[in-house]
């Protein structure tokens, strides 16, 4: 990758605090004798990679730090591709100072945030999208995300890229053979072939493109925003959903005047719940404020619960401004709450697809939370399908997507070759950007400071 990495890092790679124990993380191929320097026990140099030994860290006069377990990872067998120890020692805080103080007399440097995974990278462990992976991994706050971000580790990205990108590469090869040819008038590659791979290319990176709204909310939580008329209840249903009183509930029309949100795991999703002002016609300047926030935040939900209240003979619709300017992606689910206070007879025909609760008792919120899940499913199947959680690959994705557009459009102008060939070239480079295989050092730089110290 054009970095030569001769010096060897140090970090903590547990949490910081007190433990039973701490892991401390030395990389590099000086790791074996900057550990010869502090070690007491079998001598580094005779340990095999994949084992472990009992030993002592001692400092400059001999004295014992700590009894640890030294486990051994020689290059290129490793998470970084160089010779690797890890020593589990005692959760001490202070012990773990002084033992990555004692390192780096020996010759080990502080890691930065992100340096082993980027030493990954670097020693070709990893591609670009399985190091963003596995950030994701570590940060990861559902099942859902889980699954997601573990799956990308795996690779699956880099290899739909490369069946792409191998694609292209085949049909620019045959168009650069053409050029090299242009004297004879010879045609190497059909014109209808690469329309119509290109064609293909372009539909499955768009596709890809438009999963990271869903990756992203799965990722960072799904957004739900609880709207209704003022006392339908939408801060009792927060209330009761998270178990905890966070937002004032009070009879007084208007008591919710900002938002207040939540989190909440349901199943396999992390959900955001925001409690919003209630909809209704006013003419005092703060509650209006609070309105229109509260429909700025409906736009922005993935999932939009409607409440109602069950009592009221004439339950208004979902506020016609905010229904025009929701997406085609934003699922709605119309609830009644205050269901507790209906009779025996009251009939609930008016709206059957409706969920019917009392967020006073309980009653219903299971069937609510059930229909979470099934909104934040959807019709995909996540588990078999790639989902893009990450910024700069949706980014780059569409740029590639816009390539190959502009490829295809040189190709039905009748074009020369050699501008078909360029934008070929300029698609292949966008993939390569992908996956880390066309980089530079600012944009690794950028991407490994999200990570932690000890990763």
């Amino acid at each position: 990758m054009g970095e030569i990495l001769t010096d060897s890092i140090v970090a903590l790679a547990t949490p910081h605090g007190s433990g039973a124990i701490a892991v401390i993380r030395l990389s590099g191929p000086q790791t074996v004798r900057i550990l010869t320097r502090c070690w007491q026990g079998m001598a580094p140099a005779r340990m095999q990679s994949h084992t472990v030994h009992l030993g002592y860290i001692a400092d400059a006069a001999g004295n014992q730090i700590d009894q640890v377990l030294a486990t051994v990872m020689l290059a290129p067998k490793s998470y970084t591709g160089e010779d690797t120890i890890e020593l589990s020692c005692h959760g001490s805080p202070w012990i773990q100072r002084e033992i990555i103080r004692r390192l780096t007399e020996c010759g080990a440097r502080p890691a930065e945030p992100g340096e082993f995974t980027r030493r990954a990278f670097l020693n070709g462990r990893l591609d670009l999208t399985e190091a963003e992976a596995i950030a994701d991994l570590i940060a990861t706050s559902s099942r859902a995300a889980q699954r997601i971000a573990l799956n990308q580790t795996k690779g699956e990205i880099l290899r739909e890229l490369e069946t792409l990108r191998s694609q292209i590469v085949e049909l620019l090869t045959l168009i650069e053979l053409e050029l090299d040819f242009s004297e004879e008038d010879v045609e190497f590659a059909s014109r209808q072939k690469i329309e119509e791979l290109l064609r293909q290319v372009a539909t499955r990176l768009r596709s890809m493109s438009a999963t990271y709204t869903e990756g992203s909310a799965i990722k960072e939580g799904i957004p739900v925003a609880i709207i209704g008329a003022t006392n339908a209840g939408k801060s009792s249903l927060l209330n009761a959903l998270i178990h905890d009183d966070k937002a004032i509930v009070s009879d007084i029309p208007g008591t919710t005047r900002d938002s207040i949100e939540s989190t909440i795991e349901i199943g396999d999703y992390l959900y955001r719940l925001t409690d919003t002002a209630g909809l209704r016609p006013t003419t005092d300047t703060i509650e209006r404020i609070g309105i229109d926030r509260a429909r700025t935040i409906a736009r922005k939900a993935r999932i939009v619960i409607h409440l109602i209240d069950a009592t009221d003979p004439s339950p208004a619709p979902l506020d016609p401004e905010l229904n025009a300017s929701l997406t085609d992606d934003t699922r709605i689910m119309t609830v009644f709450n205050k269901a507790d206070l209906l009779d025996n007879t009251a009939t609930t025909d008016k709206a059957p697809e409706a969920i019917y609760i009392s967020a006073k008792t309980g009653q219903g919120l299971e069937q609510l939370k059930q229909q979470l899940v099934a909104m934040a499913k959807g019709d995909r199947n996540t588990a078999n399908e790639i989902i893009i959680t990450n910024a700069r690959q949706a980014y780059a994705l569409s740029r590639a997507a816009d390539t190959a557009d502009s490829a295809l459009q040189s190709l039905t102008a009748g074009l020369p070759a050699d501008l078909i060939a360029q934008d070929l070239r300029e698609l292949t480079d966008h993939l390569s950007t992908l996956t880390g295989a066309i980089t530079t050092p600012e944009i690794l730089q950028t991407i490994f400071s999200r990570f932690c110290i000890g990763k």
